[in-house]
C-alpha cells in the first residue's frame, strides 16, 4: 500500500536548494529535521541560554508537527545534539516540561558545532499517529 506523503515546510528559501522539509509525514510516522532556535523574524533565539533555545527549538518542531497532524503526544524519539553535553540539565529541564507524561525514547548527544555559532542545540523529533 502506498502511503500519502506531506511534506512540512520550513519556509527557508533553502529548502529546494538543498532538498529538505521542516516536517515529513508518510502514513502514520512524522519526522521532524533538526530543529534549531531560530527566533520569529530570524536570528538566534536565547543566545548562550541552553533552555530557552530547547523551549523554541520545541515551539518550532510542535508546530511542524501540528501542520503535519501530529502532536507531542505522538512523539516516540527525540535526539537532544548540544554543543556542550555538560549543559544537557538545562536542556533536560525544557524537555521534561513538555514530555514528562509522554516520555519518548530520548538521546542526548553533543557535537562539535552548527552552522550558526550562537545555536546550542538542535533538536530531532519522530512521531507515529495513531490511525
Amino acid at each position: 500500500m502506498n502511503s500519502a506523503r506531506t511534506n512540512v515546510s520550513s519556509g527557508s528559501p533553502l529548502e529546494p536548494e538543498i532538498g529538505f522539509s521542516r516536517a515529513v509525514r508518510k502514513g502514520a510516522h512524522v519526522a521532524v529535521a533538526g530543529t534549531a532556535p531560530i527566533a520569529d523574524g530570524g536570528g538566534t533565539a536565547g543566545v548562550g541560554d541552553v533552555y530557552a533555545q530547547t523551549v523554541r527549538c520545541l515551539d518550532i518542531a510542535e508546530a511542524a508537527l501540528a501542520e503535519a497532524g501530529a502532536s507531542l503526544d505522538d512523539v516516540v524519539r527525540t535526539r537532544v545534539m548540544l554543543t556542550d553535553v555538560t549543559r544537557w540539565k538545562e536542556a533536560a529541564r525544557a524537555h521534561g516540561e513538555r514530555f514528562a507524561s509522554v516520555r519518548p525514547v530520548t538521546t542526548f548527544v553533543e557535537v562539535s558545532r552548527f552552522i550558526d555559532p550562537d545555536w546550542l542545540v538542535e533538536i530531532e523529533v519522530d512521531a507515529v499517529v495513531e490511525p
